[in-house]
């Protein structure tokens, strides 16, 4: 039975997790997950309380309702004792999603086959922390699934898997990346079933075509210009949903617009749209949601949320906000 460490931290991660848990019970899969790495708890909350990533929490669960003794590694870093009870577990294979931190050559010499990543890019396009948003922003019509080898350099392993995703340009980066965490499981699977058959990797490839790279996002990125097309800006709503998400200002004070669309219908005053200046809030259309100016074209919000305020359906926001068509948002 081949023996997984698995690594990870947010929410898709523990998704996969929880589908590879239920995958090993079938012992003709061949592997087993003795131990999960993870962040350390973070503190939430009005009184601070720590709390575990959602990989820590999927193991715990996994634990306290099948009996099993999964060991939950929470470091802050990779240090001398975290390796040596990494190696206690007996683990033969590092298995990794989103699990945010570069692993050194000490780390990786505890593993008998090494390690596995699941990225979701087609490599080498898109190396780096971001793929998904970057493959949003750049209003790309593909994108994928790869899995390959831990490399001491980001993201350059060779190939155990890819697979190509067709986007339709309605994707956010959440609802993006928890598809890539659900249709990584199966090949992942597969991968690790060769191994504990034949003890050792199946045929990997080379990473061939030219390499890019993503970066950490800020929360500025967010900054919605008006200016901008409006294709430009639909893709800027989606890549950074749920976070940063995008805003803007209202009267000087902060807006966020949290979903939206690109609006394809007919305005009431089309004249008046046309000498609009970018970011004018044109009207509110009850079939659809309030429809405001770009560089070029018309973006539709239907989610909002005012600085200090709760997030509304364009409806709502209507009611509660005064002198919102004709305004100038900024």
């Amino acid at each position: 039975m081949l023996k997984i460490l698995y690594a990870g931290s947010p929410e898709d991660s523990a998704l996969t997790l929880k589908s590879l848990l239920e995958k090993s019970k079938d012992l003709s899969n061949g592997f087993e997950i003795v131990g999960v790495l993870t962040n350390p708890p973070t503190a939430k909350g009005r009184h601070s309380e720590l709390v575990p990533t959602p990989v820590a929490q999927v193991a715990a669960q996994w634990n306290n309702s099948t009996g099993s003794t999964i060991k939950i590694f929470e470091p802050e870093h990779l240090d001398f004792p975290c390796r040596q009870s990494v190696e206690s577990t007996g683990a033969e294979l590092l298995l990794c999603f989103a699990y945010g931190h570069i692993f050194g050559p000490k780390f990786m010499a505890l593993f008998k086959f090494g390690g596995m990543n699941m990225h979701p890019s087609l490599l080498p396009k898109y190396r780096g922390c971001t793929p998904v948003n970057a493959a949003i922003l750049a209003e790309d019509d593909v994108t994928g699934i790869s899995i390959q080898t831990i490399s001491p350099k980001c993201d350059e392993g060779d190939l155990f898997f890819q697979k190509k995703i067709n986007l339709n340009k309605t994707e956010t980066a959440q609802s993006l990346l928890t598809y890539c965490a659900q249709n990584c499981v199966e090949p992942i699977v597969e991968s690790l079933k060769f191994i504990s058959q034949n003890q050792k990797l199946p045929p990997l490839t080379k990473q061939t075509g030219d390499s890019s790279y993503c970066n950490m996002i800020k929360k500025e990125d967010g900054k919605i210009n008006w200016a901008n097309d409006v294709h430009k800006i639909d893709a800027q709503n989606r890549a950074y949903y749920p976070w940063p998400g995008t805003f803007t200002t209202f009267n000087g004070i902060s807006l966020k617009i949290i979903k939206g669309k690109i609006f394809e219908g007919e305005l009431k005053d089309s004249v008046t749209a046309e000498n609009a200046k970018p970011g004018t809030v044109l009207e509110f259309n009850k079939q659809n949601g309030i429809l405001i100016k770009c560089g070029s074209g018309i973006y539709c919000a239907t989610e909002l949320q005012l600085q200090a305020k709760k997030a509304m359906d364009y409806k709502s926001f209507m009611n509660g906000t005064r002198n919102f068509v004709g305004a100038l948002l900024e």
